[in-house]
């Protein structure tokens, strides 16, 4: 069940026999989620994390006027609130984009690991520490990128975390977003967001079907994207 956090973890440095079955102990919670329901919900005081097993889910954040925006797309192996075992409170929500399977953490379990497996503890922390850079290269995107860049940048990431837990397969991967929830990632209406999907079909870099993102031309799309997975600390060393 755990096997893409060991992928996810593992990417950053080696995890022992020992850690995977503290691991293993600790996420005892399972439960399924329908696509559309919140995973967790912007205000609440959770009293344990949630990792995605399987699926895809987002951060976000509604406005006054019932707009949405996603900060971020959490895949299989990514625990998906980890940051309120400390902050408490949640500040954003978290909803399911396809069915999920979700495991969890008590809070006390957590704070068992951080007492009595420092190396372990420093692989969850930086766990955090790359949804922050996540994170930050999002708002970079939104910003100042075209949407051409950024829709192409959002492809590479994907692409690039997906492989780490084994969601690809050859340059191919599945996307169960709609072009609406892919407009809330970017910022754009519907009709735009057709029209960047479009063009970068015309340019021959990806092809998308059935949910389906083929990659034609990486080199090209990590150009377009100006692309520099560094953020993603993908780097393998002592931690």
């Amino acid at each position: 069940m755990l096997e893409s956090l060991y992928l996810n973890l593992g990417q950053h440095d080696a995890l022992s026999e020992e850690e995977k079955a503290l691991l293993t102990s600790t996420l005892s919670i399972e439960k399924y989620v329908g696509t559309g329901e919140d995973i967790v919900s912007e205000g609440t005081r959770p009293t344990y994390s949630t990792l995605i097993v399987d699926g895809f889910a987002a951060r976000y954040r509604v406005l006054e006027d019932g707009g949405r925006q996603f900060t971020s797309l959490q895949i299989a192996g990514d625990f998906v609130d980890l940051h309120a075992f400390l902050l408490k409170t949640m500040d954003h929500g978290i909803v399911a984009l396809s069915p999920c399977h979700v495991a969890a953490a008590e809070h006390s379990k957590l704070k068992t690991i951080t007492e009595q497996a420092p190396h372990l503890t420093r692989l969850l922390w930086l766990d955090t520490l790359v949804d922050g850079a996540i994170h930050r290269e999002w708002i970079v995107a939104m910003g100042r990128r075209s949407k051409l860049s950024h829709l192409a940048h959002l492809i590479c990431e994907l692409f690039v975390r997906l492989q780490v837990v084994k969601k690809t397969r050859d340059m191919s991967f599945y996307l169960p977003l709609s072009q609406a929830q892919l407009a809330d990632v970017l910022g754009l209406s519907v009709v735009h967001m057709n029209r960047v999907i479009g063009t970068l079909r015309r340019m021959n870099v990806i092809g998308w079907a059935n949910h389906m993102i083929t990659i034609l031309d990486w080199e090209r799309l990590v150009t377009i994207a100006e692309f520099d997975p560094t953020y993603l600390s993908m780097a393998r060393e002592p931690r």
